[in-house]
């Protein structure tokens, strides 16, 4: 760890408002005792993510960098969700994200003696559902009516109408295209 380099990486914001982010605005979205979700919706609003209407973010959840999220109408971003998004992160219209999932856009690079920092962005296609406790890794895209099973650790894409779960995140069923979409 001694090589350890990420100067190259910026979070795309001032120093300032990183701050201001970590100590006033995270606690604010992450706090149990602020029931309403329209709030949470503002404080991301407010601080630069693109949040589309009728999008409801239960309490608990946490999102590194607000200014790199956007997410689609009618979604729905369950308790303790985690978006770890060094780099942007996509929510389409009509997507569920259970409890606990966690979208992590940043890695690195085992065979570099820097132990370089990765960071790739993930894009999570209209009417997906992401189960409980499931984990997408960078660069991920979970196609259009998709789904990650609970518990699922998902490393490549999901094709539109499939279902993926385990670890790793294999195909389970691609029945979903006879379904008619959201």
């Amino acid at each position: 760890m001694c090589n350890f380099d990420n100067s190259w990486y910026h979070p795309g914001r001032s120093r300032a408002l990183q701050l201001l982010w970590f100590f006033l605005g995270l606690p604010l979205l992450r706090c149990p005792l602020i029931p309403f979700s329209g709030f949470r919706v503002w404080l991301l609003r407010l601080f630069g993510a693109t949040v589309g209407e009728g999008v409801v973010i239960k309490p608990g959840v946490r999102v590194k960098y607000p200014w790199h999220l956007t997410v689609g109408n009618d979604s729905w971003i369950g308790e303790d969700c985690w978006i770890d998004n060094l780099t942007g992160v996509r929510i389409g219209s009509n997507v569920c994200l259970s409890q606990c999932c966690y979208l992590c856009t940043g890695n690195h690079d085992w065979k570099d003696p820097a132990f370089g920092l990765i960071a790739e962005p993930i894009e999570l296609g209209d009417g997906c559902w992401i189960g409980a406790r499931a984990l997408i890794a960078p660069g991920v895209v979970v196609g259009a009516c998709a789904i990650a099973a609970a518990g699922s650790v998902i490393r490549k894409n999901i094709p539109n109408f499939e279902i993926h779960a385990g670890q790793p995140g294999c195909l389970r069923t691609s029945a979903l295209h006879q379904l008619r979409p959201i």
